[in-house]
C-alpha cells in the first residue's frame, strides 16, 4: 500500500471510538495536532494492554522507540472519531503499529509507531514471546 493508496478503515482489525472534546480545538477551530497524537495513544494503549490478552508479558513492558504522525484532513469538533490500529511488521523484540482515525467516512490522520518490549528490570529490548507473537500476527493490517 502506498500513500496514494492508504488502507480503508475496514483493513485495520483494531477499532476504538473516541468523543472529541470542546478543549481539544485549538484558534482555528479545529483539532489541535498535538490531540491527535493523544487520540493515537488511546488507540494503541486499547491495542497494547488489553487485559483479556496477557500483555505484555509478566516482567515486561512496551515502550516507544519511534512515532511519525501525518495529518491529512482537518478534524472539527463535535463528533467522534474511529482510532483503527493494527500491525504492520513483527520483528524479534518490537512490532510497528500502524494506526489511522477516521471521522465518518473519512481518514484524517495516520501514524506509525515502533514499539519495543523491554525486561522491567534491565531495561532491555527482550523478545517477544510466541503467545504475543500469535496476538499480533491475528491483529496484521490486511490488504
Amino acid at each position: 500500500m502506498t500513500a496514494a493508496d492508504p488502507p480503508s478503515q475496514a483493513a485495520y482489525p483494531h477499532q476504538i471510538t473516541e468523543r472529541l472534546r470542546f478543549g481539544d480545538t485549538d484558534m482555528q477551530g479545529h483539532i489541535n495536532n498535538a490531540v491527535f497524537a493523544t487520540l493515537f495513544e488511546s488507540g494503541r494503549v486499547a491495542f497494547l494492554y488489553d487485559p483479556g490478552h496477557g500483555l505484555p508479558p509478566e516482567g515486561t513492558q512496551f515502550v516507544i522507540a519511534e512515532l511519525t504522525v501525518r495529518f491529512e484532513r482537518e478534524l472539527m469538533f463535535p463528533g467522534d472519531v474511529v482510532v483503527a490500529s493494527a500491525v504492520g511488521r513483527i520483528g524479534k523484540s518490537s512490532l510497528t503499529l500502524t494506526q489511522a482515525l477516521f471521522a465518518g467516512d473519512e481518514r484524517v490522520g495516520s501514524a506509525e509507531s515502533v514499539i519495543v518490549l523491554t525486561d522491567l528490570s534491565t531495561h532491555r529490548s527482550t523478545p517477544l514471546p510466541e503467545s504475543a507473537r500469535n496476538r499480533f500476527e491475528a491483529l496484521a493490517i490486511r490488504a
